[in-house]
């Protein structure tokens, strides 16, 4: 089976379907650690109409999809925060396409969109219960930083300097 990334319209099925797979499974990991319950199903669907996705759109934005074998396997997305720093956000693959190699390509080509948008650094915010994630961003080589929002469930930032296109 081979990896593909690729652009998608935030407002497509597929976004869709995978912006419901990430924010259920964030959402649910948060509540079940801190109120011992899953998320409730009309607040998960008030989240997910109220988070679109529309900052990921171009000319600022990005979502990108990763299919793994043709499949939607994940996303992740970026967005200009300024002229040189874009935020990494919604990295997600499907807890059964985990351990395959795609969350590294997928950063990897989310960092690649970010040069292309003329950013020269990458930041993202995460939480402490997402431990995978923490792994993941400082074995690609991003650093714990300061904060650079106010997000209620951010806990731990990181940047990444991005190098000069793999070209």
């Amino acid at each position: 089976m081979v990896w593909t990334i690729t652009p998608e319209a935030p407002g497509s099925p597929v976004a869709a379907a995978l912006w419901r797979a990430y924010y259920t499974e964030v959402s649910d990991r948060w509540y079940l650690l801190h109120e011992g319950r899953r998320t409730a199903p009309a607040e998960l669907e008030r989240e997910i109409t109220a988070r679109t996705g529309a900052e990921l759109a171009p000319p600022r934005g990005r979502l990108l999809v990763a299919r793994y074998g043709g499949r939607p396997a994940g996303s992740a997305g970026v967005r200009l925060l300024d002229a040189s720093t874009a935020e990494l956000t919604r990295v997600f693959l499907h807890a059964g396409m985990r351990g395959r190699g795609g969350a590294a390509l997928l950063v990897a080509a989310a960092e690649d969109t970010a040069r292309d948008l003329g950013a020269t650094t990458l930041v993202l915010d995460t939480r402490d219960d997402l431990v995978e994630a923490r792994a993941l961003y400082t074995r690609l080589g991003y650093e714990e930083t300061a904060p650079h929002n106010d997000d209620r469930y951010a806990e731990h930032w990181f940047r990444k300097e991005l190098a000069l296109p793999r070209h």
